[in-house]
């Protein structure tokens, strides 16, 4: 009996995680609009998160436009500091 290869696409976003005033982060992937997340600490967003963009990305797969597995132009995301 032959086996079939599963072929999976592995994609890379960028995730922007915002710390809470009462702890935790909320975290958004710009790339993926609506893909929001939370967590009591950094690993705990972090996790979630991606779980958020897998169920985004199945969700949107199962229509037939798939430009959204264009990958993601690489953002460089920086804190600046400003005077005034």
């Amino acid at each position: 009996m032959k086996s079939k290869a599963i072929k999976k696409q592995v994609l890379e976003y960028v995730a922007v995680f915002e710390p809470e005033k009462a702890g935790g982060f909320s975290v958004t992937i710009p790339a993926l609009p609506g893909c929001i997340s939370e967590g009591a600490n950094f690993e705990l967003a972090y996790k979630n998160i991606s779980e958020a963009a897998q169920l985004y990305l199945e969700v949107l797969g199962r229509g037939k436009n798939r430009d959204f597995l264009k990958k993601e132009s690489k953002m460089i995301i920086a804190p600046i500091q400003v005077a005034f």
